[in-house]
């Protein structure tokens, strides 16, 4: 796949199935779209390009912080997967948002890369004010002679299945169903640093981890049953998420990683953490023998869980 950030970058070419979207979380409704984008492309012998948003519109829009499911470079790496000849990332600034639906299908894809297909979901709006969806567009492939299609909502467990479900799920540490409704384990990348070396102390040596983006979600304070990848496999672990009452009274929020099967130096590593199940609250323990007490029962319940996952780990 090739990724281009300007359409001076993609040669024209008509026979060119496109799709749209931000795609924040790249979940089983964008899969289905992408896949339909490279199935049509295939069909016809043409080319697949996705075009996505960098940074997320609402971000320009708002002028509010907002939490990502995947950074760019966590998309890409998860649309490639999918197949498409082209990912066109588009500078999102207030500027480009003045544009309305017809100018930016005209301006990007009619008289720019090329197009003869258009793959969007049911719920797709676009251009100033959100003002084109998707019968807007069919009336627009009706004049230029364009094949539009609208991808179905992608349900799971009777669920439609959104970006915002997905970060609310994560948001009341339900990142179970999180992952059911995105298709894989939710996850965080970040740099191993050097902590207090409490957790060593305690017999429950922790990497302390700095996220890879300020921007990521992180999911609910408490403890969980988590994979964690170093160079490439993946090893069960536990990881805490929160401010450390027992000890701490600073207020300040950390993610820590302890992982079950690893005795090797992990600092200035970059690591991933995936989350599979919560255990439990962050709690505040009258003394460290009441916090050792509890996480032997959240190790003893990994262990559990290590066999219910297994297929998950020490694969590359």
């Amino acid at each position: 796949m090739k990724v281009v950030f300007s359409r001076s970058d993609i040669e024209p070419y008509n026979n060119t199935v496109v799709t749209v979207g931000t795609f924040d979380g790249v979940h089983e409704g964008h899969r289905e779209i992408v896949r339909e984008v490279v199935r049509r492309a295939k069909a016809r012998g043409g080319r697949s390009v996705v075009v996505t948003f960098e940074p997320h519109p609402k971000e320009v829009l708002t002028k509010a912080s907002v939490q990502l499911l995947t950074t760019l470079e966590e998309r890409q790496q998860l649309i490639e997967e999918l197949g498409p000849d082209i990912l066109f990332v588009i500078r999102f600034t207030y500027e480009f948002s003045r544009q309305n639906f017809r100018e930016f299908y005209l301006n990007y894809f009619i008289n720019g890369i090329g197009v003869s297909e258009i793959v969007e979901g049911y719920d797709h709006h676009f251009g100033r004010d959100r003002e084109g969806n998707v019968e807007e567009l069919v009336r627009l492939g009706k004049e230029f002679g364009l094949s539009i299609v609208v991808v179905k909502p992608f349900i799971v467990d009777g669920e439609v299945v959104s970006s915002s479900k997905i970060r609310q799920y994560l948001l009341d540490g339900n990142v179970e169903r999180a992952r059911v409704i995105l298709g894989r384990p939710y996850s965080m990348s970040g740099t191993v640093v050097r902590g207090d070396g409490r957790g060593k102390q305690l017999g429950y040596p922790t990497a302390n981890i700095v996220l890879a983006s300020s921007k990521k979600l992180i999911p609910r304070d408490g403890i969980y049953f988590v994979g964690v990848k170093v160079d490439g496999t993946l090893h069960p672990g536990m990881a805490s998420i929160g401010v450390r009452p027992t000890f701490s009274s600073n207020g300040h929020r950390t993610i820590e990683a302890n992982i079950l099967d690893y005795h090797d130096d992990l600092y200035g590593k970059s690591i991933e953490i995936q989350f599979l199940k919560r255990l439990r609250d962050e709690l505040k323990f009258d003394s460290a023998e009441a916090l050792i007490a509890q996480m032997n029962k959240d190790k003893q319940e990994s262990l559990k869980l290590q066999e219910e996952f297994a297929s998950l780990f020490y694969s590359t």
